[in-house]
């Protein structure tokens, strides 16, 4: 029987509330531990023995990997809940509110769920210092085992051995892409990345890895841990057949699908890796093929390829901000018809490889407007122009103080047939959501 859902009054008792609302909550939380990352397991697995009350959901899937992490949760979420299941998702980062982080049956759910998972967070914890995004996934995990879940699926955060989501044993790990980003805590090589990101895999269940060409460490890792690994482009793969697609896996084949309602041609890859993963869970949780169209249909994930037109203004938000994920997003731009001007927003934080991850843009565009973003780590938008120049000296650029600047001025520029494109962080595309 599942257990009953925890209650999310805002009634409930607040004696052992440190704080009345979210923000202070969480404006507390970024000063507990002195360090914004501190990657390990060993002080947090007494805080969640002490928290643990229930089975987290009848089935469990982690997923990490570089990029369409989230794309691929939502994938799966999707198809969940058009099959009829309880779903519960906790990824990050989010977009807008801090409450996206957590969704129970498609809702983000409320402030005062998460002040009261907060709350009983920092009663466990007793004197251990937990990091912003270690005290979220800790309180994440504390609602969800509460909430009578037939399935959840929880994002890595960065990495996966050390991860605080690696708390959890899927029944399912999925790896969706391997490339070079936060090298400074996973490595500089792609092996070095893949063998932490490995880390969520388990001995003798299914790893599935939608990365196509993975570093070669990867297969051998699976067969000496016993973990079953399960390859896009082998176990499992996507054919593109213009309006629909099928899917192929070892005993069957799904044609005429549609489209995964997620925009860009790599999309067809995430929703390759979700249906291995339905595939792989059929036993306990059946999905009608009717259900499996509608989910992809109805799936939706702001900020990946978003085309806007509202009010006249033609954008596209997108949150790409590593090598890889500019790389899609280049091969997106090209897949689009023929318009005019295509003017580029951007504002990036300063660990990140400006130069590899700008380098396949430089022809996508023929105006940059770049921006100092609302955040700590921001790059100076005068640090990206020097870094575009290095890349090509005469490329038009123009450095604003804030994205919603650079908007103006970018938008000024349009006229009916050009596009602005916003990208770079979360960050960048936030401010612009604000700005509609």
């Amino acid at each position: 029987m599942s257990p009953p859902a925890r209650t999310t009054d805002k009634t409930a008792d607040r004696r052992n509330l440190r704080f009345e609302t979210l923000e202070d909550w969480l404006r507390w939380q970024e000063t507990l531990h002195p360090a914004d990352i501190e990657l390990g397991l060993e002080r947090l697995r007494p805080v969640w023995a002490r928290l643990r009350e229930n089975d987290l959901g009848r089935c469990r899937v982690v997923v990490g990997g570089t990029n369409g992490k989230g794309s691929t949760v939502a994938l799966l979420e999707a198809i969940w809940l058009a099959a009829g299941y309880r779903v519960g998702c906790y990824t990050s980062p989010h977009l807008l509110r801090y409450n996206e982080r957590l969704r129970i049956q498609g809702e983000a759910v409320s402030d005062a769920a998460l002040c009261q998972a907060f709350a009983a967070v920092d009663a466990a914890r007793g004197d251990s210092l937990l990091t912003y995004f270690e005290f979220g996934t800790l309180a994440a995990l504390w609602l969800l085992q509460g909430a009578g879940l037939d399935v959840v699926i929880l994002e890595v955060g960065l990495g996966g051995r050390l991860d605080a989501v690696n708390l959890v044993d899927g029944d399912v790990a999925v790896i969706t892409s391997i490339d070079l980003d936060h090298q400074q805590w996973l490595g500089d090589t792609r092996e070095a990345i893949a063998a932490e990101k490995f880390g969520i895999a388990r001995r003798g269940r299914a790893l599935v890895l939608g990365e196509p060409e993975p570093p070669a460490n990867l297969p051998r890792l699976a067969r000496e841990q016993g973990v079953i690994l399960r390859r896009q482009g082998h176990e499992f793969s996507a054919r593109d057949e213009g309006a629909h697609w099928s899917w192929r896996g070892e005993k069957q084949r799904i044609p005429g699908l549609p489209r995964p309602a997620l925009p860009g041609r790599h999309q067809l890859r995430n929703a390759a890796t979700a249906l291995e993963v339905v595939n792989l869970l059929h036993g306990q949780l059946p999905v009608s093929r009717a259900e499996l169209r509608r989910g992809l249909a109805t799936v939706s994930l702001p900020g990946r390829f978003q085309v806007c037109h509202e009010g006249g203004r033609r954008r596209i938000l997108d949150v790409a901000h590593n090598p890889q994920a500019c790389r899609a997003l280049a091969d997106n731009l090209r897949s689009l018809p023929p318009a005019g001007k295509r003017i580029a927003v951007l504002g990036m934080l300063a660990d990140k490889d400006a130069a590899a991850s700008l380098t396949p843009l430089l022809d996508s565009f023929d105006q940059w407007h770049l921006a100092d973003l609302e955040a700590a780590r921001s790059a100076s938008a005068e640090t990206l122009a020097a870094v575009l120049w290095r890349l090509r000296p005469a490329l038009r650029v123009q450095c604003h103080a804030s994205v919603s600047r650079a908007l103006a001025a970018a938008e000024a520029e349009c006229g009916a047939d050009d596009w602005v494109v916003v990208f770079g962080s979360f960050y960048t595309v936030a401010e612009a959501l604000r700005d509609e």
